[in-house]
């Protein structure tokens, strides 16, 4: 069976105030049959500690629904904050949407 997967590309800042949005969105997905969200953060210029929350919930109403979350595209200063918290170890990370395909879809 092929895992159905939906990509999102939040934009901007990533903060408190931005991320419930990302969170209603990433539900509706799930909702919609999605096994896999691939979150491609390239458009991400900026994310906080309410940002890092945020996601640390979203992976886990994912997990809890059975279903994967990968994220690719950090830029420097997001990947800095995820290596600071050391959640480069609880979230899985891709350079970009090429490198989670050949390294998850295709194996």
């Amino acid at each position: 069976m092929t895992a159905i997967v939906k990509t999102l590309a939040p934009t901007g800042m990533l903060d408190g105030a931005t991320t419930n949005e990302l969170r209603i969105l990433v539900t509706e997905v799930i909702q919609q049959g999605a096994d896999i969200v691939l979150l491609d953060m390239k458009g991400v210029n900026f994310m906080n500690s309410s940002g890092i929350g945020a996601l640390v919930a979203i992976l886990k109403m994912v997990r809890a629904k059975e279903k994967q979350l990968y994220l690719c595209g950090l830029n420097d200063q997001v990947n800095m904050i995820f290596q600071l918290t050391k959640m480069d170890r609880v979230f899985k990370l891709f350079v970009d949407p090429g490198d989670f395909e050949a390294k998850v879809l295709a194996a």
